[in-house]
């Protein structure tokens, strides 16, 4: 079921990304300091859209998720342990 549900929300975003590309293809000027970038408007849009979408988990990951993990883990060996106790 899960493979299914995979399968066809690759697939939308693979179309999304085409329809994307193909309606923003003009060229757009990037400047970067250092750096000077001449890319279709449609690249440019997916390209930020996945650096924000891989930097927003990131850091939900580093700022909420791992804590928690860590702070389960302690609650779980203290628990071992006065377990062990009784």
């Amino acid at each position: 079921m899960y493979r299914i549900i995979f399968i066809i929300v690759i697939t939308l975003a693979v179309a999304m990304g085409l329809v994307v590309g193909t309606l923003n293809s003009d060229p757009v000027s990037v400047d970067l300091l250092w750096v000077q970038l001449e890319w279709p408007l449609g690249l440019l849009v997916l390209s930020v859209l996945s650096a924000g979408l891989f930097l927003g988990l990131g850091l939900a990951w580093f700022l909420a998720i791992l804590p928690l993990r860590i702070q389960l883990r302690k609650s779980r060996n203290d628990n071992k342990s006065s377990g062990a106790m009784n």
